[in-house]
């Protein structure tokens, strides 16, 4: 069966474009059993092909009309069929439908521009330290009052500045606030218990009149970054796409030396200080060899080891090749294999000890001295270094990682507040209000019924409406209450409790974004002709995929009794050239094929001779029987005759007797040795049959005066 293409028809790759004009301007070419075929349609597929064929003459207009035509009985008689209605058909589709529409469902502007953001960007690695402090996305207010204030304390503190008796106490009356009827278990008590909370808080104003880096100090004491206490926030240099965005935003725009004010992503609030900015080092391809650390191995154990790794630098500078160093010696065996080598990597993608030791190495081919990791000892050698590649080389690449970063909403984000606008979005901000009272713990559990709702009844929440440029018409969708009650029924998952009045805004909101979205993607084949005239590419590629495989790949295929009828006939189309069966007797040495040929003589069969042969060693003497075409064994090719050949062949450091048993003239090969040449053949005279089928079923007329105003 052959593998679908879709977007390329199967006659001389012809695909649709758009033909949207009205019947007024967009005359009939052609009717094909009496259905109207329009100029447009066959226009774009003439200019969109024409010249395309680079080793032919471009096809003339008229030469186009009965590729055309034939491509369209196949899509009527596919429709006859009835495989437009087929589920897995509608399902494939659709399928292809999402693909098509997902860049007309976001702003490309602000796409565009996040891909240059992202690439200038990069130019730049930023070094700098945070200090978090945890609260979830959907938090309740209090708990955001109190995550908030305790951040802004922190960096009061980083800032030299300790927080005062009255501070301390407003933020206790917050944390008491904010502990309320939460139960030892709860989350939010999970990374530090409130009095935990509240004796930090207070321990920062020590640090603030110390000496010294504050923020290292802050960050060591209080962020809830469990990394922060070994590494005082310190996040090493980074680009972008590395952080989540706003944290990104932050680090970018902020100057080295500086920090700015606190930020929140999807983790909490964070504080962040940036120490320094410089252009990006590029990456580098490097190898290493390893002597690694035992798990919980002391400082003595470390020594000990170190000796193994001075003993492998000797034998280095000795002139020993790193590669074959590495593969005895170094503990990362997967890298062993390959000689030590690593992928590319640039900063932050290593331990900072193996970043700056390779990064230091200045040329090709050096090699650092013995440092140390978390992981171990280690050798490394630069392989090859690169800068940044420029945008266009990878365009590519950052569409993908933006897609999957928190930025790509941005797009969609930016399109909703176009198409409100656009489709003249009205809301009823009060009638949403009515909801609240059907709202309860439930809804946290992720069991909330919608039925709680049902005495609201429906009420306009909001509408959508699409008015066509000429005024003509318009599509208006509207949105009520029972609506919301069902998103959220459908939505719901179990989580922690929040106000209800936010969860409801929230949910709100996301019915909005969903349903004007939702509402565009109905409007697409309306408003883009492109997109309409490609989804039809698909759609008519998919329905002629789907007949031809049934009435030709997949029929030669399961037709054997068809097949094998058409080898019958044309069996002499499948010979084999002339052939010759040989036995091939491999001998240990001159000495064994002399015996060989002496049994061959008497006339002794394989067996007779490897058993009698053998005897001694098994070594002596193996026997293959292959039948060759003439041309493939010159030394067959030389005595194409019946019997044994007169010399002996060397091959292998063994010698060869051959014997010629049968010379085969040119005879038919069987279906089951020419089954594939067989089938392609079948199909192609199931696909001449079923194209003299279509011609004789479906009659074309061409109104050739239309025809002959296509350029």
């Amino acid at each position: 069966m052959k593998k679908r293409t879709l977007g390329l028809l199967s006659f001389s790759a012809i695909s649709l474009a758009t033909f949207a004009q009205t019947a007024a301007t967009d005359p009939v070419i052609m009717t094909i059993n009496g259905k109207p075929v329009y100029k447009s349609e066959f226009e774009n597929v003439y200019k969109k092909n024409s010249g395309k064929e680079v080793s032919k003459e471009p096809k003339s207009v008229k030469e186009y009309v009965d590729l055309f035509s034939t491509f369209k009985m196949k899509v009527f008689e596919a429709e006859a069929n009835g495989l437009d209605t087929n589920i897995t058909f509608k399902t494939e589709l659709a399928g292809y439908r999402r693909q098509l529409a997902s860049p007309y469902l976001t702003d490309k502007n602000v796409n565009e521009a996040l891909l240059h953001e992202a690439y200038e960007r990069m130019k730049t690695e930023v070094k700098a330290s945070h200090i978090l402090v945890r609260v979830e996305e959907d938090a309740l207010p209090k708990d955001t009052i109190e995550a908030y204030t305790r951040i802004m304390i922190m960096r009061d503190a980083t800032l030299g500045k300790a927080p005062s008796a009255a501070r301390i106490a407003e933020y206790e009356a917050i944390l008491k606030k904010s502990s309320a009827g939460l139960t030892k278990n709860s989350s939010h008590a999970d990374s530090l218990q409130f009095k935990q909370r509240l004796d930090a808080v207070k321990s920062l104003a020590q640090i603030a009149n110390a000496g010294g880096d504050k923020f290292d100090a802050v960050a060591r004491k209080a962020s809830e970054d469990p990394s922060a206490k070994d590494n005082g926030g310190d996040l090493g240099y980074f680009t972008s796409l590395q952080m989540v965005y706003p944290f990104e935003n932050a680090a970018f725009q902020t100057k080295a030396g500086e920090e700015g004010m606190p930020i929140r992503t999807r983790f909490g609030y964070h504080v962040l200080k940036v120490y320094d900015k410089r252009p990006s080092q590029g990456e580098i391809l490097t190898a290493h060899i390893m002597v690694k650390f035992p798990k919980d191995a002391g400082e003595k154990e470390k020594a000990e080891l170190k000796g193994k790794i001075d003993e492998i630098y000797t034998k280095l500078q000795a002139g020993s090749k790193f590669e074959d160093l590495a593969r005895q010696y170094s503990d990362d065996k997967p890298s062993a294999e390959k000689g030590g080598q690593l992928q590319w990597f640039g900063s932050s993608r290593m331990p900072i000890e193996f970043e700056k030791a390779a990064f230091a190495l200045q040329n090709n081919g050096d090699y650092s001295q013995p440092f140390e990791t978390k992981y171990g000892w280690h050798i490394v050698k630069r392989l090859d270094k690169k800068g940044l590649m420029s945008y266009d080389e990878m365009k590519g690449d950052l569409k993908q990682r933006i897609n999957k970063d928190s930025r790509s909403q941005a797009g969609q984000a930016s399109l909703i507040e176009k198409l409100k606008k656009e489709y003249n979005f009205k809301e009823n901000p009060a009638t949403r209000k009515e909801l609240l009272k059907t709202l309860d713990s439930t809804v946290y559990q992720g069991k909330w019924d919608a039925k709680k709702a049902e005495k609201v009844g429906r009420k306009e929440l909001f509408r959508l409406t699409y008015m066509q440029e000429d005024k003509s018409r318009a599509k208006q969708v509207i949105y009520g209450t029972d609506d919301l009650a069902r998103y959220i029924e459908l939505h719901q998952t179990a989580r922690q409790p929040m106000d209800n009045n936010m969860f409801l805004q929230q949910s709100y909101k996301e019915m909005v974004n969903a349903a004007i979205i939702a509402f565009e993607d109905s409007l697409l084949e309306q408003k883009y002709p492109d997109f309409k005239s490609l989804l039809k590419e698909y759609r008519d590629g998919i329905l002629l995929f789907d007949l031809t495989d049934q009435k030709v790949w997949s029929k030669a295929v399961k037709d054997t009794a068809g097949l094998r009828d058409f080898y019958n006939k044309n069996k002499n189309n499948y010979l084999w050239d002339e052939r010759a069966e040989v036995t091939i007797y491999n001998c240990a040495d001159e000495k064994v094929a002399k015996e060989v040929r002496a049994m061959l003589k008497k006339k002794k069969s394989e067996k007779e001779i490897t058993e009698v042969i053998n005897k001694t060693s098994k070594l002596n003497v193996s026997v293959e029987n292959i039948t060759y075409l003439k041309g493939e064994n010159k030394d067959v090719d030389a005595n194409w005759k019946e019997g044994v050949i007169a010399n002996d062949v060397k091959k292998d450091n063994n010698v060869q007797v051959l014997v010629v048993n049968k010379v085969l003239g040119k005879t038919p090969k069987t279906i089951p040795e020419a089954k594939g040449m067989i089938t392609a053949d079948y199909q192609n005279y199931l696909e001449k049959e079923w194209l003299n089928y279509l011609k004789n079923k479906y009659s074309v007329k061409v109104n050739e005066d239309v025809l002959n105003t296509v350029k």
